[in-house]
């Protein structure tokens, strides 16, 4: 197994995946031109997470606003295969995975086919989403056929509702996260909360584990140490950044303090 699914596979505390979250990248509308900057930022943040107990983290593209519908350019794909490389010279053997937002699944499967990066996230696998890119359908046939003759072992995490963006049709969130586990065959799902930074409500996350009781189900926003003890019980873990970092700002550093106090909380 990979090393993000031998990850999943134990059957312990809940994981706590952190994010780094890159400064634009070059190309993007921000980008200020000092990428090795931007990567010693994306270390710093690597360290801080190793150091406060994180199990594994996820590499995305998060300045890069406002983010391509679906196909990134080709300078973004190699600026996050440097920056997946620099964080992992700084984490050692720490499960890595990537999101290259806003949905270019095709991209992160390459990222995992070619650096040591065994997890995605994708954002729309299964069904369309209305979004401020404009509608995005999920293309799960066309990323699973890629993984599978070009990295079979890495895990795929699947966004249910995506935040930032309401659902094209009608269907609950439970026929939702349904169809994307069982039609669109993603290993896992993500719920959230309506934008970064918000949890969402823990009583959909308790339907959907009902409906769904062996699905590894992960929490993608909003989760920090005050508010995990209302979702714990339902998740198998949480995808975290804003609250970990310095002061709340999600610009700053993140705090190995606050990595430190938030993984306390899992453990207990």
């Amino acid at each position: 197994m990979s090393p993000f699914a031998t990850l999943l596979a134990r059957k312990d505390a809940p994981l706590l995946i952190g994010v780094v979250h890159l400064a634009p990248t070059p190309g993007s509308p921000g980008y200020d031109g000092n990428w090795p900057a931007a990567l010693e930022a994306g270390r710093a943040d690597a360290r801080a997470y190793l150091e406060g107990g994180a199990d594994a983290l996820i590499v995305e593209n998060f300045g890069d606003v406002p983010f391509a519908r679906a196909s990134v350019e080709p300078e973004c794909i190699a600026a996050m295969a440097l920056a997946l490389e620099a964080v992992r010279a700084e984490v050692g053997e720490l499960p890595l995975g990537v999101n290259v937002l806003r949905n270019d699944a095709r991209a992160a499967v390459g990222l995992c086919a070619t650096t040591t990066a065994s997890f995605l996230r994708v954002n729309v696998h299964c069904g369309a989403m209305v979004t401020d890119q404009g509608v995005i359908e999920g293309e799960a046939r066309s990323t699973l056929t890629a993984r599978s003759r070009l990295c079979p072992e890495a895990t795929l995490l699947a966004d249910v509702h995506v935040k930032h963006a309401s659902p094209l049709g009608n269907e609950s969130l439970v026929q939702a996260a349904r169809d994307t586990r069982l039609r669109g065959l993603a290993d896992g799902l993500i719920l959230s909360g309506t934008e970064t930074g918000t949890a969402g409500d823990p009583l959909h996350f308790e339907r959907v584990r009902e409906g769904l009781p062996d699905t590894p189900l992960f929490l993608g926003s909003g989760l920090d140490a005050d508010n995990a003890g209302r979702f714990l019980p339902w998740i198998r873990g949480a995808i975290v950044a804003s609250s970990l970092k310095e002061g709340g700002h999600r610009d700053a550093r993140v705090s190995a303090e606050k990595v430190r106090r938030l993984r306390g909380v899992f453990d207990s």
